[in-house]
């Protein structure tokens, strides 16, 4: 099986790296690009034509979209590029996979929906984004499926790794330097390892690349199960970081629980980003871990280092 990765820099990207190298030989790009037996490969997202010159050139089994436009706040001011990247470019990537007859992968976002009620949002609900980041993802998803190609449009929701910028990194810095905290508690999700993500992704695409899988092209929902807040979320990743050593600052009773109000940004967020997974696990056989389990697994790598250092002062 010949793979071809988009976005392999980012945190699923790093993930998918480990998680696909095992099915077959693996392609992976950064927006720079690379070279093979002197022929240029566009990695560029923004590059349309580059990118869809790559496809034919290596002419893949499956291609794995990593790459996106995830800066939800500057994408209000910089519309047309997230537009670019996040619905062109995944368009004209599913023109070429189709011709190329390739699997397209691809990765969107609970994003895509309002955010109303406390139901978990299905597969199948309405699609209504309530800012610029959700409605080029929108976009990024109708295009694929109206190219024809066979794909699968894998929606997640509050992404986390042990590499990269993110929310428990954000935590455990401030709850070093400060006595208390404002987290939100209206907003209500499940963080989502990236390292599951890529897990799921794998055995999603040798399922559809199997002889009778091939009719599993469609949209899921990869989410870790249960749900918490922000506020919920960022008690546990403190109160795991004081447990361990970390001189942590901030205590339970200082970490103050605020509505979204509280924290005036450019692009709304939704309230509710549930997602169900009840299909991905019914068609694929899957049973997804709660969300803690893997926030404590990569708070382990995380604070590894950390204490190491604090251990060498």
């Amino acid at each position: 099986m010949r793979i071809l990765l988009f976005g392999k820099n980012g945190q699923v990207g790093w993930a998918l790296q480990r998680a696909l190298t095992p099915l077959g030989e693996l392609t992976a790009l950064g927006r720079e690009g690379s070279a093979l037996d002197a022929v240029p490969l566009g990695g560029d997202l923004a590059d349309l034509e580059g990118m869809a010159r790559t496809i034919h050139a290596l002419r893949p089994d499956v291609i794995v979209n990593a790459a996106a436009f995830t800066a939800v706040d500057a994408a209000e001011s910089e519309q047309e590029q997230a537009h670019a990247i996040n619905a062109l470019a995944p368009g004209r990537m599913a023109e070429a996979a189709r011709a190329v007859d390739a699997l397209l992968v691809h990765y969107s976002t609970d994003y895509v929906f309002n955010g109303t009620g406390q139901a978990p949002w299905q597969e199948s609900d309405a699609i209504d984004p309530i800012n610029v980041y959700g409605a080029s993802k929108a976009d990024g998803e109708r295009r694929i499926r109206d190219s024809g190609a066979r794909h699968l449009i894998l929606r997640t929701q509050w992404v986390y790794a042990s590499r990269g910028h993110n929310f428990i990194k954000t935590m455990l810095r401030l709850a070093q330097e400060r006595d208390a905290l404002s987290v939100i508690d209206d907003q209500i999700g499940a963080p989502t390892g990236a390292d599951l993500i890529a897990d799921v992704t794998a055995h999603l695409v040798r399922a559809c690349q199997a002889e009778d899988g091939r009719a599993h092209s469609g949209t899921y929902h990869v989410a870790a199960g249960g749900e918490t807040s922000w506020h919920g979320y960022a008690q546990r990743v403190i109160e795991a970081a004081r447990s361990a050593g970390l001189p942590i600052r901030t205590s339970q009773q200082a970490i103050t629980a605020v509505p979204t109000s509280a924290f005036p940004t450019p692009a709304r967020r939704p309230n509710n980003s549930r997602l169900s997974t009840a299909r991905l696990e019914s068609v694929f056989g899957l049973r997804l871990p709660e969300w803690q389990a893997g926030v404590d697994r990569t708070l382990t790598e995380i604070l590894a280092p950390m204490l190491a250092q604090e251990k060498a002062q």
